[in-house]
């Protein structure tokens, strides 16, 4: 979530020397808000030069506006209109009975596969790369085996990858797969929906079926792709949980969806590790206006394009790719020294780059790919 904006004499200092002074009944509360002329909503701001990720966009307008004007009632009852329209709209969307929101991917993913895994001995079979896997603090720890695959193309998880390491026999001394984690996109690139529809066909003919959970935080980026339809993806999957700040740009929030009883489930599962929330209009409203205005309103292609400008420019300087550019990410193939010198550049140049991964969301204009030329040619001295 982007920071709000605020003026400099309105932040409280923190340093020893000078204690905070909490705000009191004789403190104009003019003195506590943003000015006018620092709205964090009106505009991108320093979202626009960063290439970081697609979670660092500033929430918009419209978004505050449907904050201002979102009822207020109690999400743990369930009597949230707001949340419960948002959930009814997003399971219409994936093709799904049922969705429950949630506060973040992470949540997401964790709380579908405690709601699928009921008791061991089981097994997660999940790409080596996955989000699951590396950037969600161990949560794994589900008392599963994790075996991570790594895709024999070296891009995208196929059937064949997931039978060379499935555990089907009833063998005591192994531990059998009882479910598959698949992310798209994954490093920005696309899992194909044929791939998607092969591995769900044979992991639903085992006995038991195996289930299928997709981390489908950027699914979004796959289908403004035009590799398939959200509901297609989401047919090929048990559960998907779907991010609303990743490249939408709402400021917080995701939301996972499957069946009725998954998400009876999951959603008592939230509430065990603390997920459990109030007036969660707040987090909804500017969520679906992510998805109708950023989604719907194909804001994601744009992305898409412009993503493919940098990669040609990059290409015509001689640079190299990490992967292929599918979608709104750019890898270039920079390493040690030159990677770091490629973060000096582009901090030079007023742009915020954490490595070689160049994240292209809908708020990245003209004026940073002219800035990314100025890092580029300076990078090959042209």
């Amino acid at each position: 979530m982007a920071p709000h904006s605020t003026t400099a004499s309105a932040i409280p200092s923190t340093s020893p020397k000078q204690p905070v002074e909490h705000p009191t009944s004789a403190t104009p509360v003019a003195s506590l808000t943003p000015s006018d002329n620092h709205n964090a909503w009106s505009a991108p701001g320093p979202a626009a030069f960063d290439l970081r990720s697609d979670v660092h966009t500033s929430p918009t307008a419209s978004m505050l506006a449907s904050i201002q004007s979102t009822s207020l009632f109690d999400d743990v009852t369930r009597e949230d209109t707001t949340t419960n329209n948002l959930e009814a709209f997003i399971a219409d969307l994936t093709g799904k009975p049922a969705a429950l929101l949630v506060l973040s991917g992470t949540m997401g993913n964790q709380l579908a596969l405690r709601s699928h895994l009921a008791h061991p001995p089981h097994s997660i079979l999940t790409d080596h790369r996955s989000h699951i896997l590396n950037w969600e603090a161990g949560g794994l720890t589900t008392g599963a085996l994790i075996t991570p695959v790594i895709p024999e193309n070296g891009l995208h998880v196929t059937l064949k990858d997931i039978q060379r390491e499935a555990v089907t026999d009833d063998d005591v001394h192994s531990c059998p797969t009882r479910l598959i984690t698949l992310e798209n996109t994954l490093s920005g690139m696309v899992l194909p929906l044929a791939d998607a529809q092969a591995i769900s066909q044979w992991a639903g003919s085992q006995d038991p079926p195996i289930a299928l959970h997709m981390d489908g935080a950027r699914i979004w980026e796959a289908v403004a792709a035009g590799h398939g339809s959200l509901k297609d993806y989401c047919a090929c999957f048990d559960t998907v949980s779907l991010c609303f700040s990743k490249g939408l740009g709402a400021p917080i929030g995701s939301i996972l969806v499957g069946d009725e009883k998954l998400m009876k489930r999951a959603r008592w599962n939230r509430k065990a590790i603390g997920g459990g929330l109030r007036q969660t209009g707040v987090i909804a409203a500017p969520a679906r206006v992510a998805v109708e205005e950023t989604f719907l309103g194909g804001l994601l292609g744009a992305s898409h394009e412009r993503a493919k400008v940098i990669a040609d420019m990059w290409e015509r300087f001689g640079g190299k790719f990490a992967v292929p550019v599918e979608t709104n990410m750019v890898w270039l193939d920079v390493e040690g020294d030159v990677r770091d010198k490629f973060v000096k550049i582009c901090s030079e140049e007023g742009i915020k780059a954490s490595g070689g991964r160049l994240v292209v969301h809908y708020q990245i204009g003209d004026e940073a790919v002219q800035r990314l030329e100025r890092v580029f040619a300076r990078m090959f001295k042209q």
